[in-house]
């Protein structure tokens, strides 16, 4: 096994029988400075405002509101003032986020330590340590720092959380020699952030703060940025482009009004007018919209969203890089098998077993073994020989029944030697301990012998046993955890798992969950934690094992390169880097550690892997559902910005009136935020695999919406000629003319709506009827003057119905893309 480096100049001069004196602590300190991991930085309400100020969507809402008070729309200016809000909300979560989640890392660190200076044992506050102290732990202490273990006593440690692994691993003191160490076995090292089980034990500080290992979870934590989604980007840049489109057109409008002839003031009424249709102030609005959807409705799924632009990255998950325990499996060590010997039942075994163990309520494997056993209240235990890693063995002494009996657990080749049993004789017990470890279980063997009355309690046997069986343990699937990611891989979403576990035992849990299809690639990193590491052999792995953080921080940045958008579930401190660097964590809510869930977008709330198959199939709904809304959007306001320029530009007379405007963003509103909200369906459809960056529209859907978009605006400017010269009213044909283009683009929008909605549920058919209604509103000879619109004859409605109908004939095209694997 690979020596870990002790640096001569922590320990150097410590004496680990005294621990430092006064003038060593000072020196110390000065140089390693305090034992602080998460190293507070003072926090400043202007940076956070500085960072949001970087997001030009900010800006835009605030131009656009500005415009509306100018134009005396002060109720239009208020909404997007009050839009600001969620959205500078979230760019503040943002720059706080990294902050949080390491500032959580705290809660696995000690508060207090137990440390020997000058010869005295004194308690101090666990910042306060410095390299070569001396600290005592005791079960249940988190340990302070990194150090090698002087002495201990049946030691074991809980280092889930900073490795992965489920079992408790077992610690060994280092050799007394005159001089310290300059290297040392990985059993003989304690780690910050890690917690004492069972046994007690001395510990020599070698690493404070940032050097432990702890430390550098903390520094990969702080060195990860945020990166902006995709989807934030795409609505940045498409609202600057429709913005910048926006004011070149109202600039030229303005110019060639000007040019010919029609003033000063038509000109600035033209260009304002164009100004109002064409500022595309309703994508960021529905875009909060639809995220403040999103969090609502995965909350009801048990999957709590605690940063909202995650909504819309859920929905394109491609690939989940799962944490092994306590996601997949229940994170508890279970006995899972017992092979009895002849003459017993396999319920026997565990008997045997619990006579041995010494009922320690922090040793897993005792727990588990009592829980099995159930209680004996016929046995007294006489005299125990605890476990040590050089003896490998439990031995217990009890009476029961009048009758003295002894009994051993611990590893199937000690409990062999005590049972006398040859190599011809033991070949079948050998197998069994084969097949046993191919499914990743850690095996123990059980035997007992009656001793005869006058034995000396204080005197171990060590022959004479006969072997009871041998006892196998495990950390079982959570129940439904199979079905879960059979789905995900039906629905073309790649499961890779990642643990610190040992290779057998990973490769053993990704085969039950049909990972590899049965037969999962397993790629193990044990030894290669200081290197750099194949890209490609790590995204094409079914299972990681022995994975550092830094590795699943690898593996994460390598399936991002290959176009992936990436989950990461976990819920250790190990998991933190990757958390935080994937296009979406996710947090376990029961077990997982209070980083852990600061670092994620989402946590699950029942720790159940099939509630993150739930949140995708409805992450996939609402990114459709936002997909919709945009499309709608770009459909309807790219013939109302055309319409509204080209007709001014030809000299004709403004198409649309200030009313107008105001009355079409009326009825766009309530469609695009109301008109999408489909719920969704029963299970995840099965999607292309990805090729390439993921995108808000695929190609084909831009083409699509092009044709739809260039159908509609030609139906307008159909329907305006058709009112200027045929259809209208004789002595105004202009007002003909503008009511009938005007309300050709309703009808566009009441059939755009049942396009890509399917006028499924009751929301949109609602906001249909609502439209159809306010075309209505135009026959109506009372309101018709109000609304500077005339009534229409038979022959114009007529023609309007034909050319919507043409537009959504045009549209269909752009349903179906939508409604496709993409």
């Amino acid at each position: 096994m690979t020596q870990l480096p002790v640096p001569p100049e922590c320990l150097q001069g410590s004496n680990p029988q005294t621990g430092l004196d006064n003038a060593q602590l000072a020196g110390r300190r000065r140089q390693f400075g305090d034992n602080d991991v998460t190293e507070a930085r003072q926090r400043r309400w202007w940076t956070a405002i500085l960072a949001s100020a970087a997001d030009p969507m900010l800006w835009f809402l605030l131009v656009v509101s500005g415009l509306f008070f100018l134009l005396g729309d002060t109720s239009e200016a208020v909404v997007l003032l009050l839009a600001i809000i969620p959205l500078l909300g979230m760019d503040a979560w943002l720059h706080r986020r990294t902050q949080a989640s390491t500032e959580g890392l705290a809660t696995r660190l000690a508060a207090q330590a137990r440390v020997l200076r000058d010869g005295q044992w004194q308690q101090v506050a666990a910042r306060e340590l410095v390299p070569g102290d001396v600290v005592e732990v005791v079960p249940g202490d988190w340990i302070p720092a990194d150090g090698l273990v002087l002495d201990e006593q049946q030691l074991q440690v809980d280092e889930s959380s900073l490795t992965g692994e489920s079992f408790p691993v077992r610690k060994q003191a280092i050799a007394r020699q005159a001089s310290p160490p300059t290297q040392a076995d990985p059993a003989q090292w304690a780690h910050a952030g890690t917690r004492l089980l069972s046994g007690s034990a001395r510990l020599w500080i070698v690493h404070t703060g940032a050097q432990t290992r702890y430390g550098e979870i903390v520094r990969l934590t702080r060195a990860t940025g945020q990166a902006r989604t995709p989807l934030q980007q795409a609505v940045s840049r498409l609202v600057r482009w429709i913005l910048l489109a926006a004011l070149l057109l109202c600039l030229l409008l303005a110019v060639v009004r000007l040019v010919q002839g029609h003033g000063l003031i038509d000109a600035l009424i033209s260009a304002l007018t164009l100004a109002v249709a064409a500022l595309p102030e309703e994508f960021p609005v529905v875009f909060t919209l639809f995220l403040g959807v999103g969090v609502y409705r995965l909350a009801q799924r048990q999957a709590l969203v605690r940063r909202a632009v995650a909504v819309e990255n859920i929905g394109r998950v491609s690939a989940i890089c799962s944490d092994k325990t306590g996601t997949l499996t229940e994170g508890e060590l279970r006995l899972v098998q017992c092979v009895p010997a002849a003459g017993l039942s396999a319920e026997d075994v565990p008997g045997v077993a619990a006579l041995a163990c010494g009922g320690s309520a922090h040793d897993p494997m005792d727990r588990a073994i009592l829980t099995a056993a159930g209680s004996d209240a016929t046995s007294i235990r006489l005299a125990s020989f605890p476990f040590t890693e050089d003896r490998r063995r439990e031995t217990a002494l009890v009476q029961r029944d009048g009758q003295l009996l002894a009994v051993v657990k611990g590893a199937p080749e000690t409990v062999r030697g005590l049972c006398g049993i040859d190599a011809a004789q033991y070949q079948p017990w050998q197998q069994q301990l084969d097949a046993l470890a191919a499914q990743g279980l850690k095996v123990i063997a059980c035997a007992s012998q009656l001793l005869p009355p006058e034995h000396d309690p204080s005197v171990e046997p060590v022959q004479g046993y006969a072997l009871a069986g041998l006892l196998a343990f495990g950390d079982p699937l959570r129940e439904g955890v199979r079905e879960a990611v059979q789905t995900c891989l039906q629905a073309g979403i790649r499961v890779i798992m990642v643990t610190g576990d040992h290779p057998l035992t990973a490769g053993a849990i990704a085969a039950q969950i049909g990972l590899g299809g049965g037969a999962p690639r397993v790629v193990s990193l044990d030894g290669h934690h200081d290197q750099a590491l194949d890209a490609d052999e790590l995204a094409a792995a079914d299972v990681i094992a022995r994975a550092a953080p830094g590795q699943k921080l690898q593996l994460v940045q390598a399936l991002q390169a290959r176009g992936h958008t990436v989950a990461v579930t976990g819920d250790g401190v190990n998991d933190v880097p990757a958390l935080q660097t994937a296009d979406i964590g996710i947090a376990m809510g029961q077990r997982g550690t209070r980083s852990a869930r600061e670092a994620a977008a989402i946590v699950l709330l029942d720790d159940n892997f099939r509630t993150l198959v739930n949140a995708i199939a409805e992450g996939r709904q609402l990114f459709a559902n936002l997909q919709r809304g945009f499309a709608y959007l770009l459909l309807v306001h790219l013939p109302l910005v055309l319409s509204a320029a080209l007709i001014p530009l030809a000299g004709l007379p403004l198409l649309y009136l200030p009313i107008h405007i105001v009355w079409l963003e009326l009825l766009i509103h309530p469609t695009a935020m109301l008109g999408f909200q489909q719920h969704s369906p029963p299970g995840l459809e099965r999607r292309r695999p990805v090729d390439g960056p993921v995108r808000f529209f695929p190609p084909q859907a831009w083409w699509a919406l092009l044709l739809g978009s260039a159908s509609a605006t030609a139906a307008v400017l159909a329907a305006y000629a058709a009112g200027l010269h045929w259809l209208g009213n004789d002595t105004d044909p202009a007002g003909s003319a503008r009511t009938l283009a005007l309300v050709v683009l309703m009808l566009c929008s009441v059939a755009f709506l049942a396009v890509l909605s399917g006028l499924a549920g009751r929301m949109p058919r609602l906001i249909a009827g609502a439209g159809l209604a306010s075309v209505a509103l135009v026959q109506l000879p009372l309101l018709s003057p109000l609304l500077q619109v005339q009534p229409l004859s038979p022959a114009a409605l007529a023609l309007a119905l034909a050319l919507a109908g043409l537009t959504a004939l045009a549209v269909l095209p752009l349903r179906r893309v939508l409604a496709g694997p993409h």
